[in-house]
């Protein structure tokens, strides 16, 4: 999603002429170029898929919805195991039109995962909770802390839900580090991303991610945070931003990559 300008060719392109081994994949571009292709375009390409982004969106309480959201994340599933990924990442999903009920739109994550936590494993797939800011919780993703994300995903084996650790979604919570700490601990460390934090929010403020450096968030301290709970998997970058996604796809590939040097170990 950071050089959504790119089509999946042109991004293993730039991949392979930057060096870059491991790419972080979205549904839809997948699905656009079709999933037996992209998995053999990642293959060809010597590229490793770290993460399929994204599954989740649990929180509706008509049967009928719930249902079609629980046949759309077994595709996901599939889908990550098609393209050779443990890791399906997971935004729960906002309140229902009208509701004000978080504790029971968290309780409906809780269900979902109680019904697709064995189907990942048969199919050899983690899911990782991802915490979004605050911001996103009426809208978008009711688990705002990495605390309320790791009481979802204790409740069922560590190798079927994980969390996944955003800087820019906990950058912001002093408790963030000893959860990470625990996470580790659990084995429920499942993946690390990075986007930095900048000011003013854009309007919507859902592409509001900032290049990595340009904003207020220390990339090395949380590295050193989640390397310190056992972590050694990859590093993903994910920006949303208008910005960047107006330039030249490749530029800021190449950009992203430098900045990734820069700014972590």
């Amino acid at each position: 999603m950071t050089v959504k300008q790119l089509s999946l060719p042109e991004l293993a392109a730039g991949c392979a002429r930057l060096g870059i081994r491991n790419v972080g994949l979205w549904r839809e571009p997948v699905r656009e170029h079709g999933l037996e292709a992209t998995a053999k375009l990642v293959r060809d390409a010597g590229l490793t898929v770290t993460t399929l982004c994204r599954g989740g969106f649990f929180t509706a309480v008509d049967p009928r919805e719930r249902a079609e959201a629980l046949a759309d994340n077994r595709r996901a599933i599939d889908e990550a195991a098609a393209l050779g990924t443990d890791t399906l990442v997971l935004v729960s999903g906002g309140l229902p039109a009208g509701s004000k009920d978080l504790h029971g739109a968290r309780e409906r994550v809780a269900d979902a995962l109680a019904e697709l936590g064995p189907y990942a494993e048969r199919h050899g797939v983690r899911l990782a909770i991802e915490p979004l800011h605050p911001m996103y919780a009426s809208d978008r993703c009711v688990v705002s802390t990495l605390a309320q994300a790791l009481d979802l995903a204790e409740r069922f084996p560590a190798h079927q839900v994980g969390v996944t650790v955003d800087t820019y979604h906990i950058w912001w919570d002093d408790t963030a580090p000893a959860q990470i700490a625990r996470a580790g601990a659990g084995g429920r460390l499942h993946t690390f991303q990075l986007a930095d934090w900048t000011t003013p929010l854009p309007q919507g403020v859902l592409t509001g991610r900032g290049q990595i450096g340009d904003g207020s968030i220390d990339m090395r301290e949380w590295q050193d945070h989640v390397e310190a709970a056992g972590y050694t998997g990859a590093i993903e970058v994910e920006l949303f931003n208008d910005v960047l996604w107006a330039r030249d796809g490749q530029e800021v590939l190449a950009e992203t990559a430098r900045r990734f040097i820069e700014h972590t170990r």
